[in-house]
């Protein structure tokens, strides 16, 4: 029966279409009879909880055949039928067939000419009016997506933010601002809680009008600064209303309201100050204006909302007033135009929408008077709530539906960066789901602009794409590119391949390699619809002009593995994941693991997977990875938490990352809320460029500090690993002044050491480094203070101090402070001692390409070449390698070369260095044209950068002459 089970198991087949991240994947058809639904979602569970047991069956039977075969000769026939039996059990769909991958296509704008739209983009940020800036940052902001680089992106919607003019627009970018903290994931945290600065402040983002400098200032919404002043206010409110009260008598009462049997005394004059239809009605040819008393009934207005009417005439106040009179003045001043009254009902109801709930019953009033700042403050409040609020019915059915778009623009409140910032999040949640689908639909009825109309149309054929509805995936694809985006026809190749036209798939990329200029994405995609030779040279290819394309390795390891080299193809695998990290290669390299019974390396990627998304689902969303780690305990060494600690010190000093994650990942599955190891996580993550996963941790380690010491430094790292420096430097000092800690000091020297420092700062920041010494800690950290401490001694030129720290650094087993080592050695003119000083680095590191780039600095050009050239391949994302072959190509007068070996580069990886070093090459060789766009291309990226900057000024300067 188990061998019938695996066999059919084995017969199944991979379903067509492996995409995205997943290297696997089953027909769905073949497994289960259930509902449709595509992805990890509900039906995958009764599956894999099916397979689960399959599985440990397979495992039982493997414990129970071990120990009844004890005699001699049966041992190997043991150990062949337990390992295929744990092979079968752990690979119960066998190895991904190459057939069956393809790559993702990507939701963003991608650029065939990425450094001259970089340019353009810089342009017209510098040349448009201050009041359209926010637009065009919101373009740099789409584009910036598209590398993938976080810090590139938040920084330019704090620019999109800085100058924004309306409250519209102000909320909506405040609000993401938030999201990219993913502060509602912090426990004890609000909606309505901000960093400190009026950038992402709620109260500040209510208020209209442009002022970008004020934006960084410190905010007014401290909590207690808040609590008196309203108790004051509430003072002088009940004052004033008291006063005026007395200070009018009733000699002053010229005219009444009368509802029903009620009468209501007022001022005549004071009422038709109001607005210009009641001053009509009382001074002017109707009846009403020789009356004493008008009846008023059929207006809508209570008694009580009347004699507040006649409060608000003579104090300019509703503060006192309940909210139901409030709203009730508010629809009165938009049947008789009292633009104050209604002004002032919508400041005040906006003060009054604090949670969800509130904000819900709000919205529809705002809605209905057409309130702008009550809606801009409901809508806040929606936002900062995200993505929880995704899950409201109420809040996503008032998003999606086209009837509340329409009210939401007669309110002033329907923009394209609101359903950008919507669509957004909600493709992250689930790209496949319907709530994706509409708020994209809404999102396309607000693009107007080119690119605004290139994205939004890309996406939905993204979106119909992972829906399986290839024939609406065409037909939006095709609408983007006939919009202008290029790289929309991968989108309509792939679509017309699934829909049986894989000849035209291949004529369409064949057309498109030709007409434009070559990038590896267009031989990537067109490797898809060839066999044989052709294929693998259409890989080798994209590899070549993009080496950061995950798919060309991820086939050429597959169809190794396929010919039974699985020891190559686990090689293939590891150049990728030796420079970058993600779930999916590491996926492929646990089941290769498996197949080479490797169960250790096939845990540890696992336990990486897991740091890196907790949730993944293998199998296709069919079986929790959690799961798979649970079937290898078994089979490899068991570890204490003790043995974890000594494995976690062996792998940081071997400066094995992954390794190192997958240490901690065991020793959080003992001890879950250790704030401590999700610190060390993070730290981890950030090591391997994984930012969102490292943001992740942090917040968890906040939420599972047990003191509000720890609490402050961890929020001091969220806050500066987010651009909030000064805020991390107010957390640590605050931290400090609870409890003396190591990671607070570390914090505060660390955050103080990211500017130029002057001698009374390195100072300074010794001085915190030397305190974070004496504070308890393990060798782990210990060793990266006095790795930092030896730095900024370097920097002060106290080599002997520098490497004392160093030495000390090294003896608590810190590897990486060798290339500090290295560094005194080389000043001290000692170069020979340097060089073999990182050549024990490079013996010592897993992950080593650091240390060959810097040995390059220690030896001569030829050694130097070969050592860049190791970095390189083992890391081609790093961009010294580059710039010191094109300079000594210019050394050597070879221009054209120098260029060529800098574009290599900027192809995959458009660097601020790079993009400066072309720019001053292209300016020696007389053209000023290039120059000036590598010039833009670089300032897109970092607007503040002096020696482009310079350089810039100079080229205009030329061009103009001429």
């Amino acid at each position: 029966m188990q061998n019938s089970i695996l066999s059919t198991m084995r017969s199944l087949k991979l379903v067509d279409g492996c995409k995205s991240t997943q290297v696997y994947a089953i027909n769905p058809s073949n497994t289960t009879s259930g509902g449709g639904g595509g992805g990890g979602g509900g039906g995958g569970g009764g599956v894999g909880d099916k397979l689960l047991h399959q599985i440990q069956d397979h495992l039982r039977v493997n414990s129970i055949r071990s120990k009844s075969n004890r005699s001699l000769s049966n041992v190997d026939c043991t150990r062949v039928l337990q390992t295929n039996f744990l092979q079968e059990s752990l690979l119960p769909y066998g190895l991904p067939a190459t057939d069956l991958l393809e790559p993702q296509i990507e939701p963003c704008l991608k650029f065939v000419d990425f450094v001259g739209t970089l340019a353009d983009v810089y342009r017209r940020i510098e040349d448009c009016p201050q009041f359209e800036k926010t637009g065009v940052y919101l373009e740099q902001c789409a584009i910036f997506r598209g590398l993938g680089d976080p810090k590139l992106f938040r920084r330019s919607l704090r620019s999109a933010r800085q100058h924004a003019v309306d409250v519209h627009t102000k909320v909506v970018l405040s609000a993401w601002l938030r999201f990219e903290r993913r502060e509602d994931e912090l426990h004890g945290s609000s909606a309505l809680d901000c960093c400190g600065r009026n950038i992402e402040c709620p109260k500040a983002s209510l208020i209209s009008g442009y002022d970008p400098e004020s934006v960084y200032d410190n905010c007014v919404c401290d909590r207690r600064c808040r609590i008196e002043d309203k108790d004051d206010e509430d003072e002088e409110v009940a004052t004033n209303v008291e006063d005026e009260e007395c200070s009018t008598s009733e000699k002053d009462y010229d005219l009444a309201f009368c509802i029903g049997d009620e009468e209501v005394r007022c001022i005549r004059c004071n009422i038709a100050s109001l607005s210009r239809p009641f001053k009509a009605m009382l001074y002017g040819n109707f009846v009403e204006s020789r009356r004493e008393r008008i009846y008023f009934s059929q207006n809508g207005i209570s008694v009580k909302g009347l004699r507040a009417l006649e409060t608000f005439s003579r104090t300019r106040k509703v503060d006192s007033f309940d909210p139901h009179t409030v709203l009730e003045l508010l629809s009165l001043a938009n049947k008789f135009c009292c633009d104050e009254l209604k002004s002032t009902c919508d400041v005040y109801l906006s003060s009054l929408v604090n949670d969800m709930e509130r904000a819900l019953v709000l919205m529809e009033y705002g809605l209905e008077e057409r309130a702008y700042l009550l809606v801009a403050a409901c809508l806040q409040i929606f936002l900062r709530e995200l993505p929880r609020s995704l899950q409201n019915q109420k809040i996503m059915a008032f998003f999606c539906s086209l009837e509340s778009s329409k009210r939401l623009a007669l309110a002033g409140h329907s923009s394209f960066q609101l359903y950008y910032f919507l669509s957004q999040i909600a493709m992250e949640e689930d790209v496949k789901s319907n709530t994706t689908v509409m708020l994209l639909e809404r999102l396309a009825e607000c693009a107007t602009a080119t690119w605004q109309k290139q994205l939004v149309l890309h996406q939905l054929g993204c979106v119909m794409y992972e829906r399986n509805e290839y024939k609406d995936a065409q037909k939006w694809f095709e609408a983007a590119a006939e919009a202008g985006h290029v790289y929309s026809l991968v989108g309509v190749a792939r679509s017309k391949y699934k829909r049986g036209h894989k000849y035209t798939a291949y004529k369409q990329m064949n057309s498109l390699i030709a007409n434009y200029p070559q990038t590896g994405w267009m031989f990537q995609e067109r490797s898809l619809y060839c066999v044989g030779k052709e294929k693998v040279s259409d890989l080798d290819k994209a590899t070549e002009l993009d080496p950061t394309l995950p798919f060309p390795y991820k086939y050429r390891a597959v169809a190794l593995s396929e010919d039974k080299k699985t020891g190559a193809a686990i090689s293939e695998i590891n150049k990728i994941i030796g420079f970058k990290v993600s779930p999916d290669c590491l996926e492929l390299r646990a089941w290769l693991s498996i197949a080479e019974e490797d169960y250790e390396g096939a845990l540890r990627d696992t336990r990486a997977i897991l740091t890196l998304d907790p949730n993944f689902m293998m199998f296709n969303g069919k079986l929790h990875a959690d799961h798979l780690v649970e079937l290898l305990r078994p089979h490899v060494q068991q570890w204490s938490q003790a043995d974890c600690w000594m494995q976690l010190y062996d792998r940081w000093s071997s400066v094995d990352d992954i390794g190192s994650l997958a240490v901690v990942h065991h020793m959080l599955a003992n001890d879950p809320g250790k704030s401590l190891l999700r610190f060390r996580q993070s730290l981890l993550l950030l090591r391997l460029n994984c930012q969102k996963a490292a943001m992740r941790s942090l917040r968890l380690a906040r939420n599972c500090s047990t003191s509000d010491h720890e609490r402050l430094v961890y929020e001091g790292w969220i806050l500066y690993d987010t651009g909030h420096r000064e805020e991390a430097l107010s957390k640590a000092e605050e931290s400090i002044s609870i409890h003396r800690s190591f990671e607070a000091f570390f914090l505060k020297a660390y955050a103080l050491a990211d500017s130029n420092l002057d001698h009374e700062s390195s100072s300074y920041v010794i001085q915190l480094l030397e305190e974070a010494l004496r504070c308890p800690s393990d060798g782990l950290r210990k060793g990266q203070a006095l790795n930092n401490l030896g730095s900024v001694y370097v920097d002060c030129e106290k080599l002997d101090l520098a490497a004392d720290c160093y030495m000390n650094a090294l003896n608590i087993k810190h590897t990486r402070a060798h290339q500090g080592l290295a560094r005194v050695y080389h000043l001290k003119n000692q170069r020979k001692a340097a060089y073999d000083e990182m050549t024990k680095l490079i013996e010592k590191a897993r992950n080593n390409a650091s240390a060959y780039e810097k040995r390059s600095e220690y030896c001569d050009r030829d050694m130097a070449k070969k050592d860049l050239s190791m970095a390189t391949l083992l890391d081609p994302l790093r961009t010294y390698p580059y710039r010191y072959r094109a300079a000594v190509l210019m050394d050597d007068h070879k221009e054209d070369e120098a260029i060529a070996e800098l574009s290599k580069a900027i192809a995959f990886k458009p660097d601020l260095q790079l993009l400066h070093l072309r720019a001053a090459f292209h300016d020696s060789m007389g053209n000023i044209t290039a120059t000036l766009r590598d010039c833009e291309a670089a300032l897109c990226l970092d607007s503040t950068h002096m020696d482009t900057l310079e350089l810039y000024n100079k080229a205009r300067e030329r061009a103009n002459e001429q």
